[in-house]
């Protein structure tokens, strides 16, 4: 099995069989595995790990093996008090138990004296004394038993005797990543840490391992000009072989209401400010190309001059042009229609060897049918007229500002803007996530909008939408990183490692992190799962 395919898995959770009464291993219920006892097994003196006992019970068989395959991940501590051997920390959910063997062979007492051996657990100003071990010379070994004031859960021995420590303390969160040390008192002045006579023993390391990486958004470049368009097409009515406009007639009041919204929308946003406004009038392929040149050039001309008689535009603001017959249109539609000879019609449009009169002759002797439903239905939504708004819009850097204009209309930021926004809402909100899926709609090619997009999907778990986006986010560092991350998620670690690697080679600081993330992952990830084999 490849180690970096191995999912990740919770610590294995013991409790007893109803039939065997002896621990066994299982699967949650819940589908994840919740930790009730976990054990960190060292010897200080060959500095390897060993199984000592599991809480007192005896384990046979498969669960034995089992057991030996579910060590807690946690460092050995070289001890310079070779006395202290067999050492085992047990976690529970509410417990914490202390196994050692405790070898006093070697130690030498006079008959007065006595040397109190401290198990002491520390993390920072949190400190849990464990019961102690009194090693006493002869006379104070019988003081004691005949005075019996030994405190309680204090063990009493004497001096050159192996004792075979045990204790049970509550378990404290902070007790994950704390240090189980050794004290000795030989003054009875009680506990004093950080003296010559304290030796380390463990270092306690009870934490899930997750692969947690940082997420690397990329900021989006500022533009310099905000420029943007706004495009609509007109179907202007005019009497047969007629270039003047009369508002009234047919569907022009709904077609010319349309010029004017869009007109209107743009000039009286005061963040907004036109700079061309350009009205391109087409004619239909039927008849003579000479008089639909005139009808085009004539009925471009008209829409031009209704526009400027509303609105004072400079001549530099308002332009025309025409086109004589919209070809192109009706390549378009055939192309997209299941119309009887479609191809062979498609032929003939695309002939630039004769003349347009020519061509509409062909399909027209050729295909007569085809011609009567084309003229009938499609060739007068080839006479329009398209205009297209070119305009500026303002820059923004407050976020209280481009919060309000994403509010009112969101296709005015720019994604650096957009960003800017995002930076100001905590990472975790439902509202930070939304600015960049507003920002990958409306830049939905833009690789800055599907990376931030993926990245902020991955920090939600969301790995359908971040797979979705990152196909578009380019290949930058920040691109490579984000797939690996997104490969780690899926449970392919051996692609996740080869991704974050390279994302480090590019010069990514967050990835050196990531891939010692992922490793000390794969590495708990695979102890806890043996036990499913």
């Amino acid at each position: 099995m490849d180690p970096h395919r191995l999912r990740p898995l919770q610590l294995r959770e013991l409790r007893p069989s109803p039939r065997q009464g002896t621990p066994q291993l299982f699967r949650s219920h819940q589908g994840g595995y919740q930790p009730r006892v976990c054990i960190l097994i060292i010897n200080s003196r060959k500095k390897t790990t060993i199984i000592h006992s599991l809480m007192k019970l005896k384990i046979t068989g498969l669960a034995w093996l089992m057991a030996m395959a579910l060590p807690c991940m946690g460092a050995v501590i070289p001890s310079s008090d070779e006395r202290v051997t067999n050492l085992s920390v047990e976690r529970t959910d509410n417990s914490l138990l202390v196994n050692m063997t405790l070898d006093l062979t070697g130690l030498k007492l006079k008959s007065d004296r006595e040397i109190t051996f401290i198990p002491v657990i520390t993390a920072g100003d949190s400190v849990v004394e464990l019961p102690q071990v009194i090693a006493a010379g002869r006379n104070r070994y019988i003081q004691h038993q005949r005075h019996n004031d030994i405190d309680e859960g204090a063990t009493l021995t004497r001096a050159g005797h192996t004792i075979d420590y045990q204790a049970i303390v509550p378990y404290r969160r902070w007790m994950a990543d704390a240090m189980l040390s050794m004290a000795e008192d030989e003054c009875g002045c009680g506990l004093s840490l950080g003296s010559p006579s304290t030796s380390d023993l463990a270092q306690l390391d009870f934490r899930e391992r997750t692969f947690a990486p940082q997420w690397a958004y990329v900021t989006p470049r500022v533009e310099a000009r905000k420029e943007r368009s706004a495009k609509g097409s007109a179907y202007i009515d005019f009497r047969v072989n007629r270039t003047d406009i009369d508002p009234a007639y047919r569907r022009n009041p709904q077609e010319l209401a349309g010029i004017r919204d869009t007109i209107d929308l743009i000039k009286n946003d005061p963040d907004s400010r036109i700079e061309r406004i350009t009205i391109t009038g087409y004619a239909s392929p039927d008849g003579p190309y000479d008089n639909n040149a005139r009808l085009a050039e004539g009925r471009t001309k008209a829409l031009t001059g209704y526009v400027r008689g509303l609105y004072d535009f400079s001549p530099e603001v308002l332009r025309s042009a025409s086109v004589a017959e919209d070809w192109d249109g009706l390549r378009r539609w055939v192309e997209q229609s299941s119309i009887d000879n479609r191809d062979a019609l498609l032929d003939i449009i695309a002939l630039s060897d004769i003349t347009p009169d020519a061509r509409e002759w062909k399909i027209k002797s050729k295909y007569p049918a085809q011609y009567r439903y084309l003229l009938e239905n499609v060739y007068p939504a080839l006479r329009h007229s398209d205009y297209t708004i070119d305009y500026v819009v303002s820059s923004f850097t407050d976020p209280e500002k481009i919060a309000e204009v994403m509010a009112r209309d969101p296709r005015k930021l720019s994604l650096h803007e957009m960003y800017l926004l995002a930076r100001s809402i905590p990472g975790d909100s439902a509202r930070f996530r939304e600015v960049f899926e507003v920002a990958v709609r409306l830049y939905p090619d833009a690789p800055e909008a599907n990376l931030n997009a993926a990245v902020t999907a991955l920090s939600f778990n969301d790995l359908d939408n971040a797979a979705r986006y990152l196909p578009k986010a380019g290949d930058s560092a920040e691109a490579v990183y984000a797939r690996g991350i997104l490969a780690a998620k899926q449970g392919d670690c051996t692609s996740a490692r080869n991704l974050l690697v390279k994302a480090s080679q590019m010069g990514l600081a967050e990835a050196d992190a990531a891939i010692k993330s992922l490793d000390e992952w794969v590495e708990w990830s695979a102890r806890n799962s043996k036990t499913e084999n």
